[in-house]
């Protein structure tokens, strides 16, 4: 059975009859999603409930997109299956049902349950029974596009993965895994790589206010978020790149984020200083022994003989390994300096589906762009011949 309802105040739409083995409620609002699930494990550092809770505070008010989360349940258990974070985006006459991202969200993936699909038959059950809701919720949409969706969730299949229908994504995840020995870890890496990053260090503690610190202070760490916000807008204009966090929403997104998660330790603030001048900063999310960089900054030509960038990351790897994280996750983005840090990349899906006549045209393009990709010799044929360069990370 599938059954419709939508945020709070609004009439539910009517059920459907029995379609497959799973029953599909759409909320329009989050946290009445998280009270239905109750208990939500992370599948990666993005799901975690308070990454939505900020998302969804700042993109309240958006145009033109509107909350819609999926709860799936077991239709005869009514054990949790998948909850899925997604919004309906409008984009002229085309509406799509998207993961909560709008380039802010680097892994997108469904919160799992106990009775999620362990093989694809079951997969593909629940995924008929997702878009059967979806063609006859109230405000219908055109188009379901699931995009940065990992291969893998801690070292097993993702079941979106075992639909078999996702094309690779353009981008991928960058994932260093230290083990328990840091300092072995460290003689992993290029002599010129190891020898740089010392050399960095001591040129930047000649001065002797010079510090690292992880910060746990709230206020401090929203100063530290400001910094962030000026020096990478001086960053990405200097490169001529089209730079989008600084807009009102996506600035509160990541304030709400910093505030809330700081005092928990799910998101970790970290900052070079000398003085009252800060250098260089980190923002990072963590789950367990898992953390991601999420953004990174430095105040630019005047700290350039230290490599500010490169050495606060190595700086946070190490005192955060002292607490326990082993896997430092990079996240998408091919840029040089991760490639130093010997990542390994993780593959990511696309994953499109019609939901009306208006969607066919774009699912079956999405389609042919992530067959092309799944060919990455043939991929880098065709750029070369259209003469289509690399971008300025790939470089």
């Amino acid at each position: 059975m599938t059954v419709l309802t939508t945020s709070a105040g609004q009439p539910a739409a009517r059920s459907t009859g029995r379609a497959g083995g799973f029953r599909v409620e759409l909320l329009g609002d989050w946290q009445q999603a998280v009270a239905r699930w109750q208990d939500i494990s992370p599948s990666t550092p993005f799901q975690h409930p308070q990454w939505y809770d900020a998302w969804y505070r700042a993109f309240a008010g958006a145009e033109d997109v509107a909350p819609l989360i999926a709860v799936v349940t077991d239709a005869s258990t009514g054990e949790r299956a998948m909850l899925l974070p997604l919004i309906r985006r409008q984009q002229g006459k085309i509406a799509t049902i998207e993961f909560a991202d709008l380039n802010l969200t680097d892994y997108n993936a469904p919160i799992l349950g106990s009775a999620v699909p362990r093989d694809a038959k079951a997969m593909r059950m629940l995924w008929r029974s997702l878009l059967s809701a979806l063609r006859r919720m109230q405000g219908p949409a055109d188009l379901i596009r699931l995009r940065k969706v990992p291969v893998d969730l801690d070292g097993k299949p993702n079941p979106l993965a075992l639909l078999g229908e996702g094309g690779a994504c353009a981008l991928n995840g960058n994932l260093v895994t230290t083990g328990e020995d840091y300092d072995a870890w460290r003689y992993t890496l290029a002599k010129v790589v190891r020898t740089e990053l010392q050399r960095s260090w001591r040129v930047f503690t000649r001065d002797p206010a010079a510090s690292f610190a992880i910060v746990t202070d709230v206020d401090e760490a929203l100063r530290m978020l400001s910094a962030t916000e000026v020096q990478q807008d001086e960053r990405m204009r200097s490169l001529g790149v089209n730079y989008f966090l600084n807009d009102a929403t996506c600035a509160a997104f990541y304030r709400n984020l910093v505030r809330a998660g700081v005092g928990s330790g799910y998101v970790v603030v970290s900052a070079l200083t000398v003085g009252d001048e800060i250098v260089a900063t980190l923002v990072g999310i963590r789950t367990g022994s898992r953390y991601v960089m999420v953004r990174i900054s430095n105040a630019g030509k005047k700290w350039s003989n230290c490599s500010p960038g490169r050495l606060i990351i190595e700086r946070t790897m190490a005192a955060l390994h002292k607490d326990g994280v082993r896997e430092f996750d990079f996240s998408v983005g091919n840029y040089a300096y991760k490639r130093r840090f010997g990542v390994r990349r993780l593959p990511l899906i696309n994953i499109s589906a019609a939901l009306s006549w208006r969607g066919w045209p774009l699912a079956l393009r999405d389609r042919a762009v992530g067959a092309l990709r799944n060919r990455p010799q043939l991929d880098a044929r065709l750029r070369r011949a259209f003469g289509m360069s690399l971008s300025h990370e790939e470089r």
